[in-house]
């Protein structure tokens, strides 16, 4: 086998829970947010970029049992990370205004990132299901 295989075969496999899965996307995304703020000057371009591997990362480490929850966790995750870089005034109602905006205005990498996650899952699944067939 080669080296790349075999490397990528000892790397832990995480199971997360459903709430386990959202609360790792969240984080996630929060930190990253952080990073997109002090690093790329509030850039939500590349805080959507990041979402992407988050996204996939959350469909793969969800236990088989809690598939469905990793498309419905990723845009929560999405929404709540936004919150440092979203901008608006210095009110409560600013920020409100100024996060309903950034998902308004940068809503095609909450799809996308959805959409892969969703993808995964549903891959996941028939990969699931097939086995449990060959093995009746």
């Amino acid at each position: 086998m080669p080296p790349a295989v075999q490397a990528l075969r000892r790397v832990p496999r995480p199971r997360l829970t459903g709430l386990g899965g959202g609360l790792f996307a969240l984080a996630s995304m929060f930190l990253l947010a952080c990073v997109c703020r002090l690093l790329f000057d509030e850039s939500i371009v590349v805080y959507g970029l990041l979402f992407l591997p988050v996204s996939a990362a959350t469909a793969l480490w969800v236990r088989p049992a809690d598939l469905v929850t990793a498309p419905i966790s990723v845009p929560i995750a999405f929404a709540g990370g936004v919150l440092p870089i979203a901008g608006g005034s210095d009110s409560l109602g600013g920020h409100v205004m100024g996060v309903v905006t950034a998902l308004a205005l940068h809503a095609g990498w909450l799809y996308g990132g959805t959409l892969v996650a969703g993808l995964i899952v549903i891959v996941r699944k028939v990969t699931i299901m097939s086995r449990r067939r060959s093995r009746r």
